[in-house]
């Protein structure tokens, strides 16, 4: 007998089936079983009896009697498959589904914004205050924050051709080392920068960004240069456009200097020809996905950078790299134009040197486009004199609570010898990384300690308890859906890594995920939109460590998040393990830097950039930089 995928599904209907996931298994046993026979692959693929017991172990239902399992069989006999006509259609990774996530489960009105604020309170007010000399050589102002290099442009004490001829020139030279380059934009860059410098001297001032390089995180396309997600197989694909963000970037007058590193397909940050270092210890990675767009920033090789999460990747490697990183709230950002992973989690952000550098790059790339409906028109306004004091500050309580005794696993009675050494090795690796986490969180504590000192009246606050964890397979259903073809054509094999975490096994994996527990896990994530949103009903801000829930919590929510360094580490701290194996952010050893996170309600971005900015106005941390010699 023979049967098609869509005509299964309405049998499985009829015989009472109601996992989606049982007919998927079925349908992928038998055409693994035409594959095994060298069956024709143009004709419909058999099922038989022993087939669907399979697939209804592997799905978690049934068992099914006789006559139900000939019944299904019978019923679906000479149906067209209408799987195999989608995929005749080669949708490409731009073409969205026909569904939009908005982050606003609980159905209340946007918030509006602050009025605007006159311009020189605002973003010209963060370069006119500031009247500085000019650098002795343009390599002093490397680690410059955008502030700092506008007003040396506006006031004409440097140049945007000298300025980013100097960025281009230390692309080159620590790249040799940190591995962050993926393709120089030079001859673009140059002609922007000339033309910058020409509208300047004519009193044609763009805005803050106006003369200012920058990097971009190579999975926004740019026409005439390669985008190459930086992933094996699409080393030399080119897309005829310039992202959106591209695009506002240069009508600010930004200069992009090159396209920098990503682990492939957005994991990590091992790419096709490496892996992306920190500047902080180039022995170890700079973590990912943004890895280059951190790693450049945190080198001083560009003025700023941006970058992009999905759960973790601006995040990850801001806390590694020691810069400020922004992940703006669901939808402030259009993503027209950039490679797609997760259309209901991808998120673009700037990775800056501070959280006013953040403020003011987002200025210029948030808002529709009129592509991306997933963008919401809320806005965002810069205010340097916003009072931030007024805001009601909560921190989240558990993750600053002392952690319960280490506990290693115990022996078993009838334990190998090797059960016993990798119970050993397990030991070792847990109880090294307690050490580290148990010596980071002085870091956080001493955060609290300096809010208290700025007068913040901290307010405790949890998370809803709820299973985020469990809601994380829709980023994967949906990166499986993103590519495909890449699994049906076996190109996955072109991929860097191949290891049981990474990409190609995790989108077979995700082939087995039911339509049906899809929609449910959406539907856990509306109450995970309505309770998280509801924490911001009692607090504007929330103080948390980087990492943990949260981190997954707020990226399924689409809550934003701005990540600034917080101090380095002393030579106390616990010494690195021999290899980074990309897991884990804590890991960078004495000397190297630690993070703490700040959160807002959502479309609330312009707000949690203040406190971070008045954060790092008290402390200082973003002004430290690694020593000019990686």
């Amino acid at each position: 007998m023979t049967l098609d995928r869509r005509g299964f599904l309405a049998a499985c209907s009829r015989a009472g089936i109601t996992s989606a996931l049982m007919p998927g298994v079925l349908y992928t046993l038998a055409v693994q079983a035409q594959e095994a026979t060298g069956t024709d692959q143009a004709k419909p693929p058999k099922f038989t009896p022993e087939l669907i017991d399979q697939a209804a172990e592997m799905a978690g239902v049934g068992p099914f009697t006789d006559e139900q399992k000939k019944m299904m069989i019978d019923g679906l006999v000479d149906q067209n498959g209408s799987m195999k006509a989608i995929r005749k259609l080669n949708l490409s990774n731009s073409v969205a589904p026909a569904f939009v996530f908005h982050p606003m489960g609980a159905a209340k009105p946007l918030p509006s914004g602050p009025a605007p604020c006159p311009e020189p309170n605002g973003f010209a007010g963060s370069i006119l205050s500031r009247i500085p000399d000019a650098p002795a050589r343009i390599e002093d102002v490397a680690f410059a924050t955008i502030g700092e290099l506008g007003a040396l442009l506006t006031n004409r004490k440097i140049t945007s051709v000298a300025l980013t001829q100097m960025y281009l020139d230390r692309l080159k030279r620590y790249d040799k080392t940190l591995h962050f380059n993926i393709t120089l934009t030079e001859e673009r860059a140059l002609k922007q920068a000339a033309a910058a410098d020409a509208e300047i001297a004519a009193g044609k001032y763009r805005g803050p960004l106006h003369g200012i390089p920058w990097g971009a995180k190579d999975l926004l396309a740019v026409k005439g240069y390669p985008t190459t997600w930086g992933a094996g197989g699409f080393e030399h694909q080119t897309i005829d456009e310039d992202a959106t963000v591209v695009q506002r970037l240069d009508a600010a007058g930004a200069i992009l200097v090159a396209k920098l590193t990503l682990g492939a397909l957005a994991m990590g940050d091992k790419w096709y020809g490496g892996q992306t270092r920190n500047p902080w210890n180039p022995k170890q990675g700079s973590s990912g996905s943004s890895a280059g767009p951190a790693s450049a920033v945190a080198a001083g090789c560009v003025g700023f950078a941006i970058g992009s999460e999905t759960l973790g990747s601006i995040s990850s490697p801001s806390t590694r790299c020691g810069t400020s990183g922004l992940r703006p709230t669901f939808g402030l950002v259009p993503r027209t134009g950039a490679m797609a992973l997760s259309w209901t989690m991808d998120k673009l952000g700037p990775i800056c040197r501070s959280a006013e550098d953040c403020a003011l790059v987002l200025q210029a790339i948030h808002g529709p486009d009129g592509k991306d409906t997933s963008v919401y028109p809320a806005e965002f306004w810069w205010d340097l004199g916003f009072d931030w004091k007024k805001l009601r500050v909560g921190y989240l309580k558990s993750g600053f609570d002392a952690p319960e005794a280490f506990k290693p696993d115990q022996a078993k009675t009838d334990e190998t010898a090797e059960e016993k050494k990798k119970r050993e090795e397990r030991t070792m690796r847990a109880r090294d990384g307690r050490a580290r986490r148990d010596y980071d969180r002085r870091y956080d504590l001493a955060t609290l300690d300096k809010l208290k000192a700025m007068g913040v009246a901290l307010i405790p606050v949890e998370l809803p308890k709820l299973p985020y964890g469990a809601m994380t397979p829709l980023l994967t259903a949906e990166a499986a859906a993103a590519f495909d073809d890449l699994t049906l054509s076996g190109k996955d094999k072109l991929l860097t890594e191949q290891g049981a975490d990474d990409w190609p096994n995790a989108f077979r994996v995700a082939r087995f995920y039911p339509a049906v527990d899809y929609i449910q896990a959406n539907r856990a994530r509306t109450l995970a939109v309505q309770q998280v949103s509801a924490l911001f009903e009692q607090v504007d801000i929330i103080v948390t460590p980087t990492n943990g829930t949260q981190l997954v919590a707020t990226n399924l929510t689409g809550h934003p998040a701005l990540i600034v360094p917080n101090g380095l580490r002393g030579a106390d701290a616990p010494h690195p393990p021999a290899m980074d194996n990309g897991e884990e952010d804590d890991i960078g050893g004495p000397g190297t830097p630690v993070s703490i996170t700040f959160l807002a309600g959502l479309y609330e971005d312009a707000k949690l950039a203040a406190f971070g900015r008045a954060y790092q106005e008290a402390t200082g941390f973003h002004k430290v930089h690694p020593k000019d010699s990686f």
